[in-house]
C-alpha cells in the first residue's frame, strides 16, 4: 500500500467513527529516506529510514485535544492504534476548558500535489561524489528520498503532498584544519551542477593554505553568499507573523510600522509553486503572499488563532506564522562578476551562531566561519580569521545593499531531528557597501 492509500484509509476509518457534534482533523507525515555519510571522500556510514506519523485532533464545541502516533504503514496494525487514540481523546475532552481563540477552518477544500520527477538514485549520486572527491578530504552528509504530508478533516478538507528531494551538505578540509563548506540541493540531481559546486569549493580550498589575514574591527565592503544570507534572513522570518507584529515583538516591527524601509532591491514572497513545501497547512490552503515589495512592507502571515485574537483574516499560514517557501527576488549582478564588483573587501561564504543583539532594532550578531576571504582588486588574497559581526537588517538590506545576484539559489533545510524537514528558501547573494565586524 502506498503512502496516499494508507492516509486515505486512515481518514476513511475516522469518518466512519465520528458522529454527533464531534469533529476531527488528521495530520500525516511520512518519509522513505536514505542517509549517507562521507569522510575523506569515502562512504563511512549508510542508513535508511521508513517512518509514518499521524496526528489526530478531536473537537467538541470549543474543546480540543490531540494525540500523535507512530505508525507502521500496515493497516491491520495502524487502525487499532488509531481507534485507541480516538477513545483516549474522547475521555480527555470533558476534562478540558473551552479554548476562546479556537477558530477552525470548516471549509471543504482540496489540495493535491505529487511531484512527477523521476526517482532519485542515491547509489549513482554516491558514486559521482566519490569520483569527484578523489584526492580531496571531503566530509559530507547526503539525505535523499521521498517525503509525504497529508491533512484531512471531518468537514471535508483533504490535502496531499508528495515530493522527492535531496540535500548534500559537504566540506572540503585543508591540511591545516581549515575548511570550505558548501551544499547542493534540489529535486533532480544534475551531475554538471554538482561538478560546478564542487569545483568552486575546490578553488576556494587552495587559498586556505595562505597565511590568514588579521582584520581590525570595523566596517568593510562585503559579499554574502546565499548560504551566508540565509543565516541572517532565517533569524527574522518569524517576524512576518501577525502575532509577533501585533504584540510588538517582531524584528521587522520598524518596517511594518512605517518607521523604516529596506532597499528598493529587496522583494520577498511566500510562494506556493516552485518551493518544496505543501500547498496547505492544518490551517487550510496556503496563499501566495508578497511579504516585502521593493523595500516596503507587504502582507503578514496570519494563522486562524491570530485572526481570532486580533480581528484579522487568516491566510493559511502555519501556526508558527513563518514562511515555508520564501523567495527573495534576484538582481542584476552576475555570479561570475562578484569578485570584480566587490573590488576590495570580504567574501563571506558562511555565517554561524546567529542571534539578535538588539531585536527591536533588527540588529544581528554571529560569527564568520569556513570560507571567508580577503579580496583586493577583484582577486582573493587570503583567508580571514573567524570574527564576530554585529549589524542591523535595516542597514545591510537597506542603504548598504549595492546589488543582488541574478539567480536565487534553492536552499533546503538540513535538519533531520525526528524527520527530514520540508520547506525551502531561494535567496540571491548580496553585495554590501558596509558590513560591521566587532571583534
Amino acid at each position: 500500500m502506498d503512502a496516499r492509500q494508507h492516509f486515505s484509509a486512515l481518514f476513511g476509518h475516522l469518518q466512519a467513527q465520528i458522529g454527533g457534534e464531534e469533529g476531527f482533523t488528521l495530520g500525516y507525515g511520512a518519509e522513505g529516506s536514505s542517509f549517507i555519510r562521507f569522510n575523506q571522500g569515502q562512504v563511512r556510514q549508510t542508513g535508511q529510514v521508513q517512518q509514518v506519523y499521524a496526528t489526530l485532533s478531536l473537537y467538541l464545541g470549543q474543546r480540543h485535544a490531540e494525540s500523535k502516533l507512530a505508525l507502521s504503514g500496515a493497516l491491520d496494525e495502524d487502525l487499532p492504534r488509531l481507534q485507541q487514540a480516538l477513545q483516549r481523546l474522547r475521555g480527555v475532552l470533558p476534562t478540558l476548558s473551552d479554548d476562546p481563540y479556537l477558530r477552525l477552518n470548516r471549509e471543504a477544500w482540496r489540495s493535491e500535489l505529487a511531484g512527477d520527477a523521476a526517482p532519485l538514485d542515491s547509489t549513482a549520486m554516491t558514486r559521482q561524489i566519490i569520483a569527484a572527491a578523489m584526492g580531496l578530504d571531503l566530509v559530507g552528509f547526503l539525505a535523499v528520498g521521498p517525503q509525504y504530508q497529508g491533512f484531512a478533516s471531518s468537514w471535508g478538507a483533504f490535502g496531499w503532498y508528495a515530493a522527492r528531494s535531496f540535500n548534500f551538505e559537504f566540506s572540503l578540509f585543508h591540511g591545516n584544519g581549515q575548511a570550505v563548506k558548501s551544499a547542493y540541493a534540489g529535486e533532480q540531481w544534475d551531475a554538471q551542477a554538482f561538478a560546478r559546486k564542487l569545483e568552486g569549493a575546490r578553488q576556494q580550498l587552495e587559498f586556505l593554505g595562505r597565511p590568514a589575514k588579521a582584520l581590525q574591527p570595523g566596517a568593510y565592503r562585503a559579499y554574502l553568499t546565499p548560504a551566508a544570507l540565509e543565516e541572517l534572513v532565517s533569524l527574522c522570518c518569524w517576524g512576518f507573523g501577525a502575532q509577533a507584529l501585533a504584540s510588538g515583538g517582531s524584528p521587522l516591527q520598524r518596517l511594518f510600522s512605517g518607521k523604516a524601509e529596506l532597499s528598493s532591491l529587496v522583494s520577498m514572497e511566500e510562494r506556493i509553486e516552485g518551493g518544496l513545501a505543501p500547498a496547505f497547512t492544518p490551517e487550510g490552503p496556503r496563499q501566495p503572499l508578497c511579504l516585502i515589495s521593493q523595500g516596503r512592507p507587504g502582507e503578514r502571515l496570519v494563522s486562524s488563532r491570530s485572526a481570532a485574537e486580533y480581528g484579522l483574516i487568516a491566510n493559511g499560514a502555519c501556526s508558527g506564522e513563518y514562511p515555508l517557501s520564501l523567495r527573495m527576488q534576484g538582481g542584476e549582478l552576475e555570479e561570475q562578476d562578484v569578485l570584480q564588483r566587490l573590488g576590495t573587501g570580504l567574501y563571506i561564504g558562511n555565517l554561524w551562531y546567529g542571534n539578535f543583539s538588539d531585536l527591536p532594532a533588527g540588529r544581528l550578531t554571529g560569527m564568520t566561519r569556513f570560507a571567508t576571504f580577503w579580496v583586493e582588486d577583484g582577486h582573493i588574497q587570503a583567508p580571514v580569521n573567524t570574527m564576530r559581526f554585529d549589524d542591523s537588517l535595516f542597514d545591510f538590506l537597506g542603504p548598504n545593499l549595492e546589488a543582488l545576484t541574478r539567480e536565487p539559489e534553492l536552499l533546503l533545510p538540513g535538519a533531520t531531528y525526528g524527520a527530514r524537514q520540508t520547506g525551502s528558501m531561494a535567496l540571491p547573494g548580496a553585495l554590501l557597501s558596509r558590513f560591521t565586524l566587532t571583534l
